[in-house]
């Protein structure tokens, strides 16, 4: 590991503990800035409300941290939207966003949206899909943006149990995300879940970046804000345990060739192969091959966006 990066773990590495809520409050009205929740979700109706619930009860009517909750709907088919609104969350459903760009399916597409419908001057992106969820995931992440002007991007890291088994989830992280950082941006190491989808930002840093628009949106936001305000504005806070719905092995591979094919894409810009990915089912006495194609479209920085720089100045 570079010196650098041991640095990095020992100076912009906390606990949500560090930062008790009474101190990060303090600093949110001393410096007026507003922060805003963003869940991503699709058919999450069995989860997204709990997770709602518990931010306005613990961060909006108890403790005025939340300025908003938003989730962003891309495309449910059961009742996740009726839920989350039934939660008290605000609820605005993807195409509805910069409707003269088509949406692609992907979750990094509803997150780029999402800065078309949301004001904070810090973005907090939060799992639809997490169980037995506290709202230190959220306190723990926007308390150094809020309390510390030289930090600009916050990922929470945390154990993920797979099923009985402690620490065996996070299997692409393990497989593919941390290999291709480790060789290729090596000063992202230090990072304990690099493709979490946990973390905080502010606004004038996700305003100024690429989203690729599917699984790779995680890692291409980290290698491309490393480069842009470099590694002592990046930190990481651990808040325990994340529990959510495992994905199968093919799911998983899927998500992996979309991870590699946005490192790639850092490596050699202007690489214009659009990529696919076989896999095989059993049918009958043999297998059928399957091929999925890989998500290489990235929407642009949004301020750049005619709509979104209109509402900045009204």
């Amino acid at each position: 590991m570079l010196e650098e990066v041991e640095r990095w773990l020992s100076d912009r590495s906390w606990s949500v503990a560090d930062r008790p809520l009474h101190r990060i409050l303090a600093a949110k009205r001393a410096t007026g800035q507003t922060v805003s929740v963003v869940l991503p979700a699709l058919n999450e109706e069995a989860t997204v409300g709990e997770i709602v619930s518990v931010i306005r009860r613990d961060l909006v009517l108890r403790a005025p941290l939340v300025d908003e909750v938003v989730v962003v709907d891309s495309g449910s088919t059961d009742r996740t939207a009726e839920t989350a609104a039934a939660a008290g969350a605000t609820v605005v459903h993807r195409d509805a966003i910069l409707p003269r760009i088509p949406a692609v399916p992907g979750k990094g597409e509803v997150l780029w949206r999402s800065l078309l419908v949301t004001r904070g001057d810090v973005v907090c992106f939060v799992d639809a899909d997490l169980r037995e969820f506290s709202s230190d995931f959220v306190s723990g992440i926007v308390g150094p943006l809020l309390t510390d002007p030289a930090v600009h991007l916050v990922k929470a890291m945390y154990d993920r149990p797979l099923g009985a088994a402690a620490g065996q989830g996070g299997r692409v992280t393990e497989l593919m995300a941390r290999p291709l950082l480790n060789m290729h941006w090596p000063q992202l190491a230090g990072f304990v879940q690099p493709l979490g989808g946990e973390y905080a930002a502010r606004r004038s840093l996700l305003e100024r970046l690429p989203f690729p628009v599917g699984y790779g949106v995680e890692l291409g936001m980290l290698v491309d804000a490393l480069h842009l305000v470099g590694l002592d504005a990046l930190a990481q806070v651990d808040v325990g345990v994340r529990k959510h719905r495992h994905q199968d092995g093919q799911a998983l591979g899927r998500m992996a060739a979309a991870i590699y094919r946005t490192a790639q894409l850092r490596l050699a810009r202007g690489h214009l192969v659009r990529p696919s990915l076989t896999q095989f089912e059993r049918a009958g006495a043999g297998f059928e091959p399957r091929t999925y194609s890989v998500d290489t479209e990235e929407r642009p920085p949004m301020a750049g966006v005619a709509e979104y720089r209109a509402r900045r100045v009204a």
